[in-house]
């Protein structure tokens, strides 16, 4: 299983939701439950995130390569967590 990194902001509202879909997505696909996510708060952790190139909240990483930046729908989420599931 390939690393997630999940870029984010506390009170962004699409980081809000993207993390939503991530539980939805678990729920609704046991496979994917399995799936660990390391979430960065950039604001908080400012040192994490200058180490990566991205603009845009929410940003996935899988595997250390950029997949989804900015606004996400439930679909993406599963895409990147099937990202993570391959070999």
């Amino acid at each position: 299983m390939k690393p997630v990194t999940l870029f984010y902001l506390r009170n962004c509202p699409f980081c809000k939701r993207a993390l939503r879909y991530i539980d939805e997505a678990k729920a609704a696909h046991p496979e994917l439950a399995a799936v660990e996510i390391e979430l960065v708060e950039e604001s908080e952790e400012p040192e994490v995130a200058d180490r990566y190139d991205y603009y845009y909240v929410p940003t996935f990483y899988v595997g250390g390569v950029k997949l989804h930046e900015g606004g996400i729908y439930p679909e993406e989420v599963e895409v990147v967590l099937r990202k993570a599931l391959e070999a």
